[in-house]
């Protein structure tokens, strides 16, 4: 059979993910590098309060990044975070993620309990 007239197979399964056929590691390799801080800055040097809407259906997300907190700390953190903006959320991963968009009380509230946080982002 001649593969020129192919349209549809799923004997090679998702060529998408397969650099050797045809497909894009480019687009792996760039999220695997957004997750942590720019090169040349250490972890936890200053928290980044960023609005995301990326991945949940145009919905805006609070997240707060670049913790150094131990997972006790960031969790009563995100606690506290969670009353003063009236929002669920969540701690996980050094990362602190709120529903909505807080970034003005979020930095506010950081700065009062003495962390050094900054907005991130557009």
């Amino acid at each position: 059979m001649d593969d020129s007239d192919l349209v549809w197979s799923s004997d090679g399964g998702d060529l998408r993910k397969d650099p050797a056929k045809g497909g894009s590691a480019k687009r792996r390799e760039s999220k695997k590098g957004r997750s942590g801080p720019p090169p040349g800055v250490a972890p936890g040097t200053r928290m980044k309060v960023r609005r995301e809407v990326a991945g949940r259906k145009g919905k805006a997300v609070t997240t707060v990044t670049e913790i150094a907190l131990p997972e006790a700390e960031l969790k009563a953190l995100a606690q506290m975070l969670k009353k003063k903006c009236g929002v669920g959320g969540t701690a996980k991963n050094g990362r602190i993620e709120l529903q909505g968009d807080h970034r003005d009380v979020v930095l506010r509230e950081l700065k009062d309990a003495g962390h050094d946080a900054v907005a991130a982002g557009g």
